[in-house]
């Protein structure tokens, strides 16, 4: 039962992971607001969130789901028949709620590589598991697990990415 757990967990996290590193890897060039501002004259999202970002992520997000499917179908059955179509939503669903973070952030004067605790964290896996309950809605357990899982795992990954001048920021 564990077992089962831990590799649903995994195969459940694994699009949003990969396509949240990989928009941040593969991004840059035109910004998603093409610079433009809202109504109170801020930037929508900033600099960070870009067209190649949002496409790449979501391509790696969706190319990891159809790998797992590929090698371990029966095992996605723990998620959903529909795991291909899960993996591309959890993979959009990812980087939506990342631009949602940014767009909270740019509203309250934070520029882009500040931090705010806990949205830094886990707006990329909220969107994701909003978006994807389209096809699964995971327990609340799960979504605790996910949650705990998550912000031990961005932390340490994003501060290896600074160690190795991926990022300018350690969060």
């Amino acid at each position: 039962m564990e077992e089962d757990l831990i590799i649903k967990l995994l195969i459940y996290l694994a699009p949003m992971y990969f396509a949240n590193s990989s928009a941040m890897l593969f991004g840059g060039k035109t910004p998603l607001d093409f610079g433009k501002k809202f109504i109170d004259g801020k930037r929508f999202f900033g600099d960070g969130k870009t067209f190649k970002g949002f496409f790449f992520g979501t391509l790696a997000g969706t190319i990891v789901s159809a790998t797992i499917f590929t090698l371990i179908p029966e095992t996605t059955l723990l998620l959903t028949p529909n795991y291909l179509l899960l993996g591309f939503l959890l993979a959009s669903g990812a980087l939506i709620g990342d631009v949602a973070g940014s767009f909270f952030k740019r509203r309250n004067e934070i520029k882009q590589g500040g931090e705010v605790l806990f949205l830094d964290q886990l707006d990329f896996v909220i969107g994701g598991m909003i978006i994807g309950s389209l096809v699964y809605i995971p327990t609340f357990y799960e979504v605790i697990l996910v949650s705990i899982i998550t912000l031990i795992v961005h932390r340490a990954s994003n501060f290896v990415a600074y160690k190795t001048k991926l990022k300018k920021v350690p969060w």
